[in-house]
């Protein structure tokens, strides 16, 4: 069973309220004096503490997911990194590993779908950066061979992992299911987190003298993706989603690269670039691009494009209220803007879990396969 197991999760939960129960039914038997009494008594408290602790602790994990395995907890985990060659003639786009959905016939690919983990080489930024990508099982399927499929990028958090998109906001899950459901056409999915030059948060723009991170999500990575998959070229083809800084990020790239993406959503977005220890000087002092990263200055200056625009908030619970029913307001034709707005939903995974499935549906409905 994995780290990340509901089972183990369940097991850890159960052995806490045996214990817990034990400590109550034995303790007027080991409350006498005499040193096995005092042994029992600690060796209760003991299992007590170590169950209720692991209980928290897996808990904790499954929901931000810290640790993705077993071997990597314990600091077993080896795998080496992939070095991509930018020489003339490489690929940008290399397949390091596949993984079975975890769906009923998820190991035949026609069945289930496949993800796949590939290393994406940027050919103008020169950023390397792994992903994911879901291919669903249309994609496998004889009927399908000759077709082209729509495909958005998906991006977690600062500073989430690539895995949480997997696992903890099941993207690929819940879009097998709506599309499995007729609610939406079969999608290609490219997850990745935005920190595309770790440590440093570059909030999706183009450092001075420093990555290229904008022109590395607009340019480098549809191409790359198209030239490697059966995904087209157009904008129409491609959209654009995350969650918080990643929500940012699919907002920015979208209003500013309409001809490249039909589509942005923003889960629980924020509509400045965030300027603190993480970021370091993003600008150097250029006030332009400055304002260009405000994306509610950018939606009052820059001549908007026929892009569409999904933003999430919640009444209660979410700091980012005022700003969304801002960027609503600014929005004109020909951009399209529609909303989610939770009555009560904090800056967590549970609150985009409720977001994601309509917005799956949502984004699936602005890009064309063709």
């Amino acid at each position: 069973m994995g780290l990340t197991s509901n089972t183990v999760l369940a097991v850890a939960v159960t052995l806490a309220v045996v214990c817990f129960g034990a400590t109550i039914w034995l303790w007027p038997r080991l409350a006498r004096g005499g040193w096995r009494a005092v042994l029992g008594r600690i060796g209760l408290l003991l299992a007590t503490q170590v169950a209720l602790f692991a209980s928290v602790g897996l808990a904790a994990n499954n929901s931000f997911l810290f640790y993705g395995s077993w071997a990597d907890l314990f600091g077993q985990e080896q795998e080496m990194g992939v070095v991509v060659d930018h020489s003339a003639g490489s690929k940008d786009v290399k397949v390091v590993g596949t993984q079975a959905m975890d769906v009923p016939g998820g190991g035949r690919p026609s069945v289930g779908g496949q993800i796949q983990k590939i290393v994406i080489a940027g050919e103008k930024s020169k950023i390397d950066s792994p992903a994911y990508v879901y291919l669903p099982p249309e994609y496998f399927q004889e009927r399908y061979a000759k077709s082209t499929f729509p495909a958005s990028v998906v991006l977690t958090g600062y500073p989430g992992t690539a895995e949480n998109l997997l696992k903890g906001l099941r993207y690929p899950k819940t879009a097998f299911q709506q599309a499995k459901d007729k609610k939406m056409q079969p999608m290609i999915l490219v997850m990745l987190r935005p920190t595309v030059a770790p440590p440093r948060d570059t909030e999706c723009v183009d450092v001075p003298g420093g990555p290229q991170t904008e022109t590395f999500f607009a340019e480098d990575l549809p191409k790359a993706i198209s030239g490697t998959y059966r995904v087209g070229t157009k904008a129409r083809n491609w959209g654009f989603m995350g969650n918080s800084t990643g929500g940012y990020c699919a907002l920015k790239i979208a209003l500013h690269h309409p001809d490249r993406f039909a589509a942005g959503a923003g889960f629980s977005a924020y509509y400045r670039a965030a300027d603190d220890v993480t970021t370091g000087d993003l600008f150097q002092g250029d006030q332009a691009a400055k304002k260009r990263a405000d994306l509610l200055w950018s939606l009052d200056h820059v001549r908007q494009g026929a892009s569409s625009f999904l933003v999430t908030t919640s009444k209660q619970g979410e700091g980012n209220l005022k700003g969304t029913l801002a960027f609503i307001k600014k929005v004109k034709a020909p951009a399209r803007v529609s909303s989610i707005t939770l009555d009560s939903g904090g800056h967590n995974f549970n609150t985009w879990n409720r977001e994601i499935p309509p917005g799956l549906v949502w984004m699936s409905g602005r890009l064309s396969a063709s």
